[in-house]
């Protein structure tokens, strides 16, 4: 079985916990047990399901709250389960969905392959379903663009080409007239992130004629402590690192502390556009990151799913997604931080 974890689980690392205030801010019924009507909304409204990953990850909160704002919006509820990282749970949630016979299904799934027989099962019963931030059907054979039957979108970020804005972004940093030095800090193994973020910055790096080396590369685990180990063991062996390339945003708030404490003056790219990391881009701690916007996720699978159930778009198998601007402190007012 091939676990998925989700994209902005990826790019958070340290999870934090929403609670119940914030819940009731999205102004979704967040819950484990049936639906019921979402006070601010009236009861006969069309209503469309979120089957989230976990509301504790600010990943997915986020979508969740976009989601709930555009269902809103539109006059509609929007009925959010808390799958709180458990498979079986999710499982359940979006049967639960099924059964409840709402407009449709989005599903963040936690394991890609497992989740073919939840749109199979939804498909069965009249239901459109459509996935956000992660892909269903098993990642190393199917590509990003390849929707898999059945979904009606999946809007997602493209992984390579996040990547690609990091490369660009890191093209512009490198010393000039000589090699640079390049050490990667990944994601955990096994994600599929990990290879589709180094091979689009990779790729960046070489179509922008980039004269460079990558001299480490080494998992930081999606958080900012490991993020920072990593760090601090490549700058024991290569203190002349030029460059860190953090395929996550909380990974690199923890290797921009391991260069400062070096005292290197190695620049830091990252990835995922936290609040963290646009904080720290202002404070010039960190040199830039690619803005990811996970509201815009959630407000893109609503508006698929809400074409489908008022008959305006019957097509089948969408990807969607939005721009991917790499950002620095000259340009990071164009990333608001959602996560």
């Amino acid at each position: 079985m091939r676990r998925r974890r989700l994209p902005g689980i990826a790019g958070a690392g340290v999870i934090l916990a929403v609670g119940a205030a914030s819940i009731a801010a999205l102004a979704v019924q967040v819950r484990s047990g049936p639906a019921a009507p979402a006070a601010a909304v009236k009861a006969n409204a069309p209503r469309y399901g979120l089957a989230s990953a976990g509301l504790g990850y600010p990943f997915a909160a986020a979508i969740a709250k976009g989601f709930a704002d555009a269902a809103r919006e539109a006059g509609a509820q929007a009925v959010v389960l808390d799958a709180r990282g458990d498979i079986q749970k999710q499982a359940n949630d979006v049967q639960d969905l099924i059964v409840q016979r709402v407009e449709g299904i989005a599903i963040m799934p936690l394991d890609a392959v497992v989740a073919q027989g939840w749109v199979n099962r939804a498909g069965a019963a009249g239901v459109p379903i459509a996935a956000v931030a992660a892909q269903v059907g098993d990642p190393r054979a199917r590509a990003i663009h390849d929707v898999y039957p059945g979904l009606v979108a999946l809007a997602t970020q493209d992984e390579v080409t996040a990547g690609e804005a990091a490369g660009r972004l890191a093209a512009t940093l490198l010393p000039k007239g000589r090699q640079s030095r390049i050490a990667i800090i990944e994601g955990a193994a096994g994600f599929p992130e990990v290879e589709q973020r180094a091979r689009g910055f990779r790729q960046a790096l070489d179509a922008a004629g980039a004269d460079y080396r990558i001299v480490a590369s080494q998992p930081g685990n999606w958080t900012s402590d490991k993020g920072e180990a990593a760090c601090q063991n490549i700058l024991s062996a290569q203190p002349d690192v030029d460059l860190f390339f953090n395929e996550a945003d909380d990974m690199l708030i923890g290797c921009a502390r391991a260069v400062r404490a070096a005292g290197s003056k190695a620049r830091l790219v990252g990835l995922g556009g936290s609040k963290l990391a646009v904080a720290s881009i202002k404070a010039g701690a960190v040199d830039g990151t690619v803005c990811f916007k996970p509201e815009a996720l959630g407000a893109l699978i609503f508006a698929a799913l809400r074409a489908r159930a008022e008959g305006g778009d019957r097509r089948e198998r969408r990807f969607l997604t939005y721009p991917l601007p790499a950002v620095t402190r000259a340009t990071v007012g164009q990333c608001v931080g959602q996560w």
